[in-house]
């Protein structure tokens, strides 16, 4: 049996997810910050997708050290990667198909905040992650995980 628990702090954010994914009752949705969350009992695996790059270098690395905490098996954190392509890519969708000006104001900001491939490996070193994966996208994505987590985080 699958559970999956979606933690965010925004219940708005929480809400749209809740909206967007009736008909999957193994879904349950927690407004927390991740950092103060504790859940009753640890988790295979721990997602974080296309939320770093909303953080501070600082609260970015508490973070991952977090979702290494929280998972006994496998963590995957994919985001945005920063770079001309991701730049240009934005500035064309928001300027011709998605003009609305809070999605063009969020787009742009988002391109500016990601972090490069090596900022996110930075990240990732800082936050005591050992022989973790690393790796470029299409579509300007990047993804970093660790396997069999016990050995690979420096505490």
């Amino acid at each position: 049996m699958v559970e999956i628990h979606a933690v965010d702090r925004q219940p708005a954010t929480l809400e749209i997810a809740r909206k967007l994914s009736v008909g999957y009752p193994e879904i349950s949705y927690i407004a927390a910050d991740i950092l103060e969350w504790c859940p009753p009992e640890p988790h295979d695996m721990v997602l974080c997708t296309l939320a770093l790059h909303h953080f501070s270098d600082e609260y970015a690395v508490k973070v991952l050290r977090r979702c290494g905490e929280l998972a006994t098996t496998f963590a995957l954190v994919s985001d945005l990667q920063r770079g001309f392509f991701l730049k240009a890519g934005v500035y064309l969708l928001t300027a011709l198909i998605f003009r609305e000006p809070m999605t063009r104001y969020d787009a742009r900001l988002s391109a500016a905040r990601a972090f490069s491939f090596s900022e996110m490996r930075d990240l990732a070193r800082k936050a005591g992650w050992q022989d973790f994966g690393h790796k470029k996208f299409r579509f300007a994505r990047q993804a970093i995980w660790l396997e069999a987590l016990s050995p690979h985080l420096a505490f």
